[in-house]
């Protein structure tokens, strides 16, 4: 399982996003992938999961199936994503 962080990083919400990245590792261990939205990977990604609104972090299967997303600000807790990694 894999849980994504898609945001763009020149936004007024991108520190809080990075923050959540570091302090989510410095507390679990793992890593989490981010996604820039704009780049040909992300907007395929985008289009595949119905992601429209950011910041948005997925929760995905190993076989591609979606387990979980939040979407906008808040920012789920670290409890609530380390469940899915």
């Amino acid at each position: 399982m894999r849980v994504v962080a898609v945001y763009k990083s020149e936004t007024d919400y991108a520190r809080s996003v990075e923050d959540f990245l570091r302090d989510f590792e410095a507390q679990t261990g793992h890593q989490l992938e981010a996604i820039d939205p704009d780049s040909p990977t992300g907007i395929d990604f985008c289009n595949a999961y119905g992601i429209m609104e950011y910041p948005t972090l997925i929760a995905i299967a190993d076989d591609g199936t979606m387990q979980n997303m939040w979407s906008g600000l808040p920012l789920p807790t670290v409890m609530e994503i380390s469940f899915y990694v």
